[in-house]
């Protein structure tokens, strides 16, 4: 087949749709297929092109056998409503411009969110080329804006709810990145039969475990001996991380200089955490900024343990995120701020301990509990690791998603036009 997927986020940007996008197209290329990713010049989180791009009209590369073709967006800081809106809409446009004029045609044309407006483009992407339109559902839009508090009920809520409800009837399939998220749009009305669920995987080749980087560990500031607690992703509105410092703090008070967090990655709100961070003198608290995804294991494998949380809201509930399984493939225990679905599969796993979402009294008793009992820390690192190859590895998911969308253009083709 020839596959055309639609992505506001690709590599090398390293945010989570980059590197699913990314995964899967880079295994159906290598299985034979096809596959063109239709993105925009990568900038993300700051809003700055990359150095080597240029924010064109309309540019053409090669990645890994995935034709790459990128347009002109307005671009715009991972902050901020009126501009951010701005950038989603011109993709809207841009991509599904350019989308509809691309040769050969797509056999079958994927659009992701996480935000929806991208999802919006593949409607006329799909009609040009004659083919089904798959919608990949990583983020329920508008809930989530509503989750984090960026937007309130109201008109602007109800405007975007009637476009969710309209861009699912528009699809021919959906493919979810989770169960929870399936049963909200069974709730909402879509029919159970036309939605599948593909979750978010590991890549098993990058995040394997390795010696930690002692180098790494003292330019980064930490002392030997010192257990490092690792968060690595967007720094946003929805990831809660208050409970990071309100840990720190405590860990502080109590004297347990030898317990540290380090915050990996960039967002909305990681200068305004920086700026409480060193108003509080939390020394035991480290951010790095962004950090390219290849060197992403590195810093993994000189980490004692990783946290992953997100804030409490009955939506996050339902996510499984990326960084869960990357962070188990590399044998680190994990230290689990979510309800619902991944505490399951925590527990599942048996790769790591839980508490409550935003709750920074249960966290740093957490990481004090594996910092005074590496050998437990160890037992649920290896646990999680073999779970995770076993249920998520992103190659055999990408076969999956492939089944999938066999069985989607076999139907198109049966149907009636």
């Amino acid at each position: 087949m020839h596959i055309l997927f639609l992505s506001h986020y690709f590599v090398p940007e390293n945010n989570a749709p980059a590197a699913r996008v990314h995964g899967l197209a880079k295994e159906w290329a290598r299985l034979g297929h096809r596959v063109t990713v239709l993105t925009g010049a990568p900038n993300v989180p700051a809003g700055v092109v990359y150095e080597g791009y240029r924010n064109r009209l309309y540019q053409e590369e090669w990645i890994e056998g995935i034709r790459t073709a990128r347009v002109w967006t307005y671009l715009a800081a991972n902050r901020g409503r009126v501009r951010r809106g701005l950038n989603f809409l011109s993709y809207m446009a841009a991509a599904g411009t350019a989308g509809s004029a691309l040769r050969p045609r797509a056999d079958v044309v994927i659009a992701t969110s996480p935000q929806f407006f991208a999802g919006w483009a593949g409607v006329p992407v799909s009609r040009a080329h004659g083919a089904p339109f798959v919608l990949e559902i990583r983020d329920i839009w508008p809930d989530s804006i509503t989750a984090v508090g960026a937007l309130k009920e109201g008109r602007v809520i109800r405007a975007l709810e009637t476009l969710e409800r309209a861009l699912y009837d528009a699809a021919d399939h959906i493919v979810a990145v989770g169960e929870g998220y399936r049963q909200n749009m069974i709730r909402k009305g879509v029919p159970a039969a036309k939605i599948d669920v593909v979750t978010n995987g590991v890549d098993a080749d990058l995040f394997t475990p390795r010696p930690a980087d002692a180098a790494l560990r003292t330019r980064l500031g930490f002392a030997t001996g010192t257990f490092v607690v690792t968060f690595a992703g967007t720094i946003g509105m929805a990831s809660g991380l208050e409970v990071a410092l309100g840990a720190a703090r405590r860990l502080k008070e109590q004297g347990r200089a030898d317990v540290a967090f380090l915050l990996i990655g960039d967002g909305a709100v990681r200068a305004d955490l920086e700026e409480q961070a060193r108003a509080q003198g939390l020394a035991n608290v480290v951010f790095t900024g962004l950090v390219p995804r290849p060197e992403l294991p590195r810093y993994l494998a000189s980490s004692d343990a990783c946290l992953v949380h997100f804030r409490k809201q009955q939506l996050f509930s339902t996510i499984l995120p990326s960084k869960f399984f990357e962070d188990a493939a590399m044998e680190k225990p994990i230290l689990l701020g979510f309800e619902g679905d991944a505490r399951a599969m925590l527990g599942a796993a048996d790769c790591g301990i839980a508490f409550e979402p935003g709750n920074a009294v249960e966290l740093a008793a957490a990481a004090v509990r594996l910092a005074d009992d590496r050998a437990e820390g160890a037992r649920l690192g290896a646990s999680g690791r073999r779970y995770v190859l076993e249920h998520f590895e992103r190659r055999a998911l990408a076969h999956d998603y492939l089944g999938i969308l066999g069985r989607v253009r076999a139907a198109y083709d049966r149907g009636p036009r």
